[in-house]
Protein backbone atom coordinates (compact mmCIF):
# COMPACT_ATOMS: atom_id res chain seq x y z
CA UNK A 1 0.00 0.00 0.00
CA UNK A 2 1.41 3.40 -0.96
CA UNK A 3 1.81 5.80 1.94
CA UNK A 4 0.49 9.38 1.54
CA UNK A 5 3.00 12.13 0.90
CA UNK A 6 4.91 13.06 4.03
CA UNK A 7 5.47 16.53 5.43
CA UNK A 8 9.24 16.76 5.36
CA UNK A 9 10.19 17.38 8.95
CA UNK A 10 11.67 14.83 11.30
CA UNK A 11 10.25 16.67 14.29
CA UNK A 12 6.62 16.36 13.21
CA UNK A 13 6.65 12.98 11.48
CA UNK A 14 3.22 13.41 9.90
CA UNK A 15 1.78 12.01 6.71
CA UNK A 16 -1.22 13.66 5.09
CA UNK A 17 -3.73 11.16 6.46
CA UNK A 18 -2.65 11.83 10.04
CA UNK A 19 -2.48 15.57 9.54
CA UNK A 20 -5.90 15.68 7.86
CA UNK A 21 -7.42 13.78 10.77
CA UNK A 22 -5.81 16.08 13.33
CA UNK A 23 -7.04 19.12 11.42
CA UNK A 24 -10.54 17.64 11.18
CA UNK A 25 -10.63 17.16 14.95
CA UNK A 26 -9.39 20.73 15.44
CA UNK A 27 -12.01 22.09 13.02
CA UNK A 28 -14.73 20.06 14.73
CA UNK A 29 -13.87 21.40 18.18
CA UNK A 30 -13.70 24.99 16.92
CA UNK A 31 -17.07 24.54 15.22
CA UNK A 32 -18.59 23.38 18.51
CA UNK A 33 -17.35 26.49 20.31
CA UNK A 34 -18.70 28.62 17.47
CA UNK A 35 -22.11 26.95 17.64
CA UNK A 36 -22.27 27.37 21.40
CA UNK A 37 -21.32 31.01 21.05
CA UNK A 38 -24.24 31.51 18.68
CA UNK A 39 -26.67 29.81 21.05
CA UNK A 40 -27.23 26.87 18.70
CA UNK A 41 -26.17 24.15 21.18
CA UNK A 42 -27.36 23.35 24.68
CA UNK A 43 -25.53 22.04 27.72
CA UNK A 44 -21.76 22.17 27.73
CA UNK A 45 -18.77 20.70 25.96
CA UNK A 46 -15.10 20.03 26.69
CA UNK A 47 -12.82 20.36 23.68
CA UNK A 48 -9.45 18.67 23.13
CA UNK A 49 -7.84 21.64 21.37
CA UNK A 50 -4.07 21.11 21.52
CA UNK A 51 -4.34 17.38 22.30
CA UNK A 52 -5.56 16.11 18.92
CA UNK A 53 -2.32 14.31 18.06
CA UNK A 54 -2.66 11.88 20.99
CA UNK A 55 -5.68 9.84 19.83
CA UNK A 56 -4.43 10.05 16.23
CA UNK A 57 -1.09 8.55 17.26
CA UNK A 58 -2.69 5.96 19.54
CA UNK A 59 -5.36 4.75 17.12
CA UNK A 60 -2.75 3.18 14.82
CA UNK A 61 -1.58 1.07 17.78
CA UNK A 62 -5.06 -0.21 18.60
CA UNK A 63 -6.97 -3.11 17.11
CA UNK A 64 -10.64 -2.82 16.05
CA UNK A 65 -11.45 -5.48 18.67
CA UNK A 66 -9.77 -3.57 21.48
CA UNK A 67 -12.08 -1.71 23.85
CA UNK A 68 -11.61 2.04 24.21
CA UNK A 69 -12.83 4.05 27.19
CA UNK A 70 -12.92 7.81 26.84
CA UNK A 71 -13.74 10.70 29.15
CA UNK A 72 -15.46 14.08 29.23
CA UNK A 73 -12.85 15.49 26.80
CA UNK A 74 -13.36 12.69 24.32
CA UNK A 75 -14.38 14.02 20.90
CA UNK A 76 -10.90 13.43 19.50
CA UNK A 77 -10.87 9.87 20.82
CA UNK A 78 -14.16 9.15 19.07
CA UNK A 79 -13.21 10.84 15.80
CA UNK A 80 -9.84 9.09 15.63
CA UNK A 81 -11.60 5.77 16.18
CA UNK A 82 -14.56 6.16 13.82
CA UNK A 83 -13.94 9.14 11.50
CA UNK A 84 -17.58 10.10 12.02
CA UNK A 85 -17.96 13.84 12.66
CA UNK A 86 -21.55 13.85 11.33
CA UNK A 87 -22.74 11.20 13.77
CA UNK A 88 -21.01 12.86 16.71
CA UNK A 89 -22.28 16.33 15.89
CA UNK A 90 -25.80 14.94 15.46
CA UNK A 91 -25.46 13.37 18.91
CA UNK A 92 -24.35 16.64 20.46
CA UNK A 93 -27.11 18.58 18.69
CA UNK A 94 -29.81 15.94 19.25
CA UNK A 95 -30.54 15.47 15.56
CA UNK A 96 -31.41 12.45 13.44
CA UNK A 97 -28.45 10.18 12.76
CA UNK A 98 -27.03 10.69 16.25
CA UNK A 99 -24.69 7.99 17.52
CA UNK A 100 -26.82 7.37 20.63
CA UNK A 101 -30.10 8.90 19.44
CA UNK A 102 -29.17 12.20 21.07
CA UNK A 103 -29.37 10.74 24.59
CA UNK A 104 -25.64 10.77 25.39
CA UNK A 105 -24.77 14.25 24.20
CA UNK A 106 -21.18 15.47 24.25
CA UNK A 107 -19.82 13.24 27.00
CA UNK A 108 -21.63 9.89 27.07
CA UNK A 109 -21.07 7.94 23.85
CA UNK A 110 -21.38 4.20 23.29
CA UNK A 111 -20.51 2.55 20.00
CA UNK A 112 -18.79 -0.69 18.92
CA UNK A 113 -16.50 -1.22 21.90
CA UNK A 114 -16.14 2.52 22.62
CA UNK A 115 -17.54 4.15 25.74
CA UNK A 116 -17.10 7.68 27.05
CA UNK A 117 -18.26 9.15 30.33
CA UNK A 118 -18.32 12.50 32.08
CA UNK A 119 -17.76 10.90 35.49
CA UNK A 120 -14.16 11.31 36.67
CA UNK A 121 -12.43 7.98 37.20
CA UNK A 122 -15.42 5.84 36.25
CA UNK A 123 -13.80 4.29 33.19
CA UNK A 124 -10.82 2.72 34.96
CA UNK A 125 -12.71 0.19 37.11
CA UNK A 126 -14.91 -0.66 34.13
CA UNK A 127 -11.83 -0.96 31.93
CA UNK A 128 -10.25 -3.33 34.43
CA UNK A 129 -13.31 -5.56 34.34
CA UNK A 130 -13.32 -5.55 30.56
CA UNK A 131 -9.57 -6.28 30.49
CA UNK A 132 -10.21 -9.34 32.67
CA UNK A 133 -12.93 -10.48 30.29
CA UNK A 134 -10.63 -10.01 27.29
CA UNK A 135 -7.81 -11.92 28.97
CA UNK A 136 -10.14 -14.87 29.47
CA UNK A 137 -12.04 -14.79 26.18
CA UNK A 138 -10.01 -12.93 23.56
CA UNK A 139 -6.25 -13.11 24.28
CA UNK A 140 -4.24 -10.41 22.50
CA UNK A 141 -6.90 -7.74 22.86
CA UNK A 142 -6.65 -4.91 25.39
CA UNK A 143 -8.70 -2.26 27.14
CA UNK A 144 -7.45 1.29 26.53
CA UNK A 145 -8.57 3.93 29.02
CA UNK A 146 -8.00 7.67 28.48
CA UNK A 147 -7.78 9.78 31.64
CA UNK A 148 -6.39 13.19 32.59
CA UNK A 149 -4.06 14.30 35.36
CA UNK A 150 -7.04 15.55 37.37
CA UNK A 151 -8.45 12.02 37.56
CA UNK A 152 -5.64 11.01 39.92
CA UNK A 153 -7.65 12.65 42.68
CA UNK A 154 -10.16 9.77 42.45
CA UNK A 155 -9.70 6.71 44.66
CA UNK A 156 -11.07 4.46 41.93
CA UNK A 157 -7.82 5.01 40.01
CA UNK A 158 -5.78 3.25 42.67
CA UNK A 159 -8.26 0.44 43.20
CA UNK A 160 -8.13 -0.19 39.46
CA UNK A 161 -4.31 -0.04 39.36
CA UNK A 162 -4.12 -2.53 42.21
CA UNK A 163 -6.37 -5.13 40.56
CA UNK A 164 -4.87 -4.62 37.08
CA UNK A 165 -1.38 -5.27 38.42
CA UNK A 166 -2.35 -8.05 40.82
CA UNK A 167 -4.29 -9.98 38.19
CA UNK A 168 -1.92 -9.12 35.31
CA UNK A 169 -4.52 -7.59 33.01
CA UNK A 170 -4.12 -6.19 29.47
CA UNK A 171 -4.91 -2.61 30.47
CA UNK A 172 -3.45 0.41 28.66
CA UNK A 173 -3.93 3.68 30.54
CA UNK A 174 -3.32 6.81 28.46
CA UNK A 175 -2.87 9.87 30.67
CA UNK A 176 -3.34 13.20 28.90
CA UNK A 177 -1.48 15.40 31.36
CA UNK A 178 -2.27 18.91 30.16
CA UNK A 179 -1.01 20.55 33.32
CA UNK A 180 -4.36 21.78 34.57
CA UNK A 181 -7.47 20.20 36.10
CA UNK A 182 -10.42 22.48 35.29
CA UNK A 183 -8.79 25.66 36.66
CA UNK A 184 -6.22 24.17 39.07
CA UNK A 185 -2.60 23.67 37.91
CA UNK A 186 -1.37 20.09 38.31
CA UNK A 187 1.38 21.28 40.66
CA UNK A 188 -1.36 22.44 43.06
CA UNK A 189 -3.38 19.21 43.15
CA UNK A 190 -0.99 16.29 42.50
CA UNK A 191 1.64 15.25 45.05
CA UNK A 192 4.52 13.19 43.76
CA UNK A 193 4.35 12.03 40.16
CA UNK A 194 2.19 9.87 37.94
CA UNK A 195 5.20 7.64 37.29
CA UNK A 196 5.65 7.16 41.03
CA UNK A 197 2.01 6.25 41.47
CA UNK A 198 2.20 3.63 38.72
CA UNK A 199 5.43 2.26 40.23
CA UNK A 200 3.75 1.87 43.61
CA UNK A 201 1.57 -0.81 42.02
CA UNK A 202 4.34 -2.40 39.97
CA UNK A 203 2.95 -0.97 36.72
CA UNK A 204 5.26 0.13 33.91
CA UNK A 205 5.16 3.81 32.96
CA UNK A 206 6.31 5.63 29.84
CA UNK A 207 6.53 9.42 29.57
CA UNK A 208 5.89 10.98 26.15
CA UNK A 209 6.87 14.63 25.74
CA UNK A 210 6.79 14.91 21.95
CA UNK A 211 3.89 15.55 19.58
CA UNK A 212 5.70 13.75 16.75
CA UNK A 213 3.12 11.14 15.76
CA UNK A 214 5.61 8.81 14.07
CA UNK A 215 8.00 8.93 17.01
CA UNK A 216 5.17 8.27 19.45
CA UNK A 217 4.18 5.17 17.52
CA UNK A 218 7.76 3.90 17.22
CA UNK A 219 8.25 4.33 20.96
CA UNK A 220 4.98 2.79 22.06
CA UNK A 221 4.51 -0.05 19.56
CA UNK A 222 6.69 -2.59 21.41
CA UNK A 223 5.29 -1.51 24.78
CA UNK A 224 1.68 -1.86 23.63
CA UNK A 225 2.53 -5.20 22.02
CA UNK A 226 3.80 -6.37 25.40
CA UNK A 227 0.51 -5.39 27.04
CA UNK A 228 -1.14 -7.78 24.57
CA UNK A 229 1.34 -10.65 24.66
CA UNK A 230 2.07 -10.63 28.40
CA UNK A 231 -1.31 -9.33 29.65
CA UNK A 232 0.33 -6.72 31.87
CA UNK A 233 -0.82 -3.11 32.41
CA UNK A 234 0.97 -0.03 31.12
CA UNK A 235 0.59 3.67 31.89
CA UNK A 236 1.52 6.05 29.08
CA UNK A 237 1.71 9.67 30.21
CA UNK A 238 1.57 12.41 27.56
CA UNK A 239 2.81 15.85 28.54
CA UNK A 240 0.42 17.93 26.47
CA UNK A 241 -1.44 21.26 26.36
CA UNK A 242 -5.07 22.28 26.65
CA UNK A 243 -5.52 25.37 24.50
CA UNK A 244 -9.20 25.91 25.09
CA UNK A 245 -11.19 26.45 28.28
CA UNK A 246 -12.10 23.60 30.61
CA UNK A 247 -15.56 23.63 29.08
CA UNK A 248 -17.06 26.04 26.62
CA UNK A 249 -16.24 29.32 28.33
CA UNK A 250 -14.65 29.05 31.77
CA UNK A 251 -10.94 29.65 31.19
CA UNK A 252 -9.31 31.38 34.15
CA UNK A 253 -5.82 31.50 32.63
CA UNK A 254 -4.32 34.77 31.44
CA UNK A 255 -4.26 35.59 27.73
CA UNK A 256 -0.46 35.58 27.92
CA UNK A 257 -0.39 32.05 29.35
CA UNK A 258 -2.69 30.74 26.62
CA UNK A 259 -0.64 32.53 23.96
CA UNK A 260 2.51 30.82 25.22
CA UNK A 261 0.77 27.44 24.92
CA UNK A 262 -0.33 28.21 21.38
CA UNK A 263 3.23 28.98 20.37
CA UNK A 264 4.17 25.42 21.38
CA UNK A 265 1.17 23.85 19.68
CA UNK A 266 1.56 21.22 16.96
CA UNK A 267 -0.74 23.30 14.72
CA UNK A 268 1.64 26.25 14.56
CA UNK A 269 4.68 24.07 13.99
CA UNK A 270 2.99 22.09 11.21
CA UNK A 271 1.94 25.32 9.53
CA UNK A 272 5.50 26.59 9.61
CA UNK A 273 6.96 23.29 8.36
CA UNK A 274 5.04 23.14 5.07
CA UNK A 275 2.74 26.19 4.75
CA UNK A 276 1.23 25.48 1.34
CA UNK A 277 0.23 21.90 2.01
CA UNK A 278 -0.81 22.64 5.58
CA UNK A 279 -3.12 25.51 4.67
CA UNK A 280 -4.68 23.49 1.86
CA UNK A 281 -5.46 20.57 4.17
CA UNK A 282 -6.62 22.94 6.91
CA UNK A 283 -9.02 24.68 4.54
CA UNK A 284 -10.34 21.33 3.36
CA UNK A 285 -10.92 20.16 6.93
CA UNK A 286 -12.74 23.36 7.89
CA UNK A 287 -14.89 23.27 4.76
CA UNK A 288 -15.75 19.62 5.43
CA UNK A 289 -16.81 20.33 9.01
CA UNK A 290 -18.75 23.44 7.95
CA UNK A 291 -20.68 21.39 5.41
CA UNK A 292 -21.40 18.69 7.97
CA UNK A 293 -22.63 21.27 10.49
CA UNK A 294 -24.98 22.85 7.94
CA UNK A 295 -26.37 19.45 6.96
CA UNK A 296 -26.80 18.24 10.55
CA UNK A 297 -28.53 21.46 11.64
CA UNK A 298 -31.05 20.95 8.87
CA UNK A 299 -32.04 17.53 10.19
CA UNK A 300 -35.11 17.04 12.41
CA UNK A 301 -34.63 16.29 16.11
CA UNK A 302 -33.63 12.75 17.00
CA UNK A 303 -36.20 10.47 18.59
CA UNK A 304 -35.81 7.48 20.87
CA UNK A 305 -38.07 5.11 22.69
CA UNK A 306 -37.58 3.27 25.96
CA UNK A 307 -37.99 -0.49 25.93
Amino acid sequence: MTRPATIETAELGLDEADLSLMLTIRAFELKLLDLYGKGLLNGTTHTCLGQEYIPVAMEALLDPRDRVFSNHRGHGHYLARFRDPAGLLAEIMGREGAVCNGVGGSQHIHRDGFLSTGVQGESLPVGVGVALHLKRTDPGRLACVYIGDGTFGEGAVYEAFNIASLWRLPLLVVVENNGIAQSTPTSRHLAGSIAGRAAAFGIRHRLIETSDVAEIRRTLEPLVSRVRSHATPLVVEFVTRRLGPHSKGDDTRSAEAVRDLREQDWYERCAAADPDRFHLLDAQARAHVDAIAAEVMARPPSRWETR
